[in-house]
């Protein structure tokens, strides 16, 4: 949607700031109203929870999140609803004007479309008058965009090596450079899977006097249950007790999310001071078990039945793979997969397909891999399976269909967001040729 390249040139934060002066943009407020969502997997089902949990307290609520799934427009939401497309091309018009202004001002130095997307972001919020706005980080924190919200309350969901170039070559550099989102004297709420980096983080964070706390050690999550379609558990943090909460998301990594938006939205809202007075414990309670979020553990279709998983690090992967068969069964299943030409495909690969006796290997139209590349790659991985390959996704949504149809067996797509988010338009009557990413 805008005329840029994905990633600017030379460090965004000097020339942001310029951009937002030009916009009018009241940094005091933003800083004041909102939270940023930082990690490597989760970011998005914990800022929809956080959004859920600010609209059940009565506050007009702002979402920034990335990549959209479906449509451009699910990048900014208000009270759960994307940008229209005619305030989105009067937005972007704006956002393009100003861009040239300061541009003109900076010959060695020009924006990416994230920076664009994120101004236009903190434009629209604050415009629409959003008591509570949160962003999800594109890359990093340390000199991604959000870091110029200003904020002192953060998280970094989980941490893994992805984006190594940019970020560094390990977990504890990766993880420092996310930490960076958060200003001085702040919070940050780290993950469970960070728990091993705490001596780094602690010491990291030490002389900024930024507080960390961790998921299963200073928020404790007890008593995880599975219903019908609803995850229950307890939650615990300082002398504030939760029981009995509910979420509608697949996973157990789900509930780490939930716990780190539930004090995220806490923590916040005991600093904000907000005109009404906000019913915590109503809005934590009503904005979990309200929260929607495709994608993650997605059931798309119940004849056959079908779920995707737009994961698609190493960590994303794992834990995909040990939720579905605690939420859908061990067993019977067709795995439908392929990986983006940019990403690790053996990797991925490897780790998805010993857990699979069918397989069907493909290619998304957009920045799809070879499917035959992929298809040594299982059977590398699994010579046991039965490998077929399908040359177009729309070959392989027939193909699955068909063999799960006769064989009363359940499809599982994973592999890449690209590749499940195609499969499920054509699923549901859609071309995925018609689908635009970024």
């Amino acid at each position: 949607m805008f005329d840029l390249p994905k990633y600017g040139n030379g460090v965004c934060l000097a020339r942001l700031a310029r951009l937002f002066d030009a916009l009018a943009i009241d940094r005091a407020r933003l800083q004041r109203n909102s939270i940023v969502i930082t990690g490597s997997n989760g970011k998005g089902s914990t800022a929809a929870f956080c959004a859920s949990i600010g609209r059940a307290a009565g506050l007009r609520t702002g979402l920034f999140t990335s990549p959209h799934l479906y449509r451009f427009n699910e990048r900014f939401q208000i009270d759960g609803m994307p940008i229209d497309d005619t305030q989105l091309a009067a937005m972007i018009a704006r956002i393009e004007a100003a861009i040239r202004n300061v541009s003109a001002q900076l010959p060695d130095e020009s924006f990416g479309a994230f920076e664009a997307q994120f101004a236009l972001a903190c434009l629209y919020f604050q415009e629409k008058e959003c008591e509570f706005a949160i962003f999800e980080a594109g890359i990093g924190g340390r000199y991604d965009p959000v870091r110029l919200v200003g904020t002192d309350i953060t998280c970094v969901t989980s941490v893994d090596l992805e984006h190594v170039a940019l970020l560094g070559n390990s977990l504890e550099l990766i993880s420092a450079d996310k930490s960076d989102a958060c200003t001085a004297g702040g919070t940050i709420i780290y993950g469970e899977n960070c728990r091993k980096l705490r001596p780094h983080l602690t010491e990291y964070n030490r002389n900024r006097k930024v507080t960390s706390l961790f998921v299963r050690d200073d928020i404790v999550i007890e008593g995880e249950r599975i219903g019908a379609g609803v995850q229950h558990f307890d939650l615990r943090f300082d002398d504030h007790e939760f029981p009995a909460l509910e979420i509608p998301l697949a996973g157990a990594f789900q509930l780490n999310n939930a716990a780190i938006a539930a004090t995220l939205f806490w923590l916040w809202a005991r600093r904000a001071s907000p005109s009404q007075t906000i019913p915590l414990e109503t809005a934590i309670r009503t904005g979990l078990i309200d929260t929607r979020w495709p994608g993650r553990l997605e059931l798309i279709r119940n004849d056959p039945l079908t779920v995707i998983d737009v994961g698609h690090t190493p960590d994303g992967i794992t834990q995909a793979l040990q939720a579905l068969t605690r939420a859908y069964g061990a067993g019977n299943w067709i795995l439908v997969t392929g990986v983006s030409h940019d990403k690790k495909a053996s990797e991925i690969v490897e780790l998805l397909a010993p857990s699979f006796d069918a397989i069907i290997c493909t290619s998304a139209h957009h920045k799809g891999s070879d499917p035959q590349a992929i298809a040594e790659s299982a059977r590398k991985a699994n010579p046991k399976a039965a490998i077929e390959v399908a040359a177009t996704i729309e070959r392989a949504v027939a193909l699955s269909t068909t063999q799960a149809a006769a064989t009363n067996r359940k499809i599982f797509v994973a592999g890449g967001l690209f590749l499940a988010i195609e499969y499920a338009a054509i699923v549901n009557g859609k071309r995925a040729q018609d689908l635009r990413f970024f």
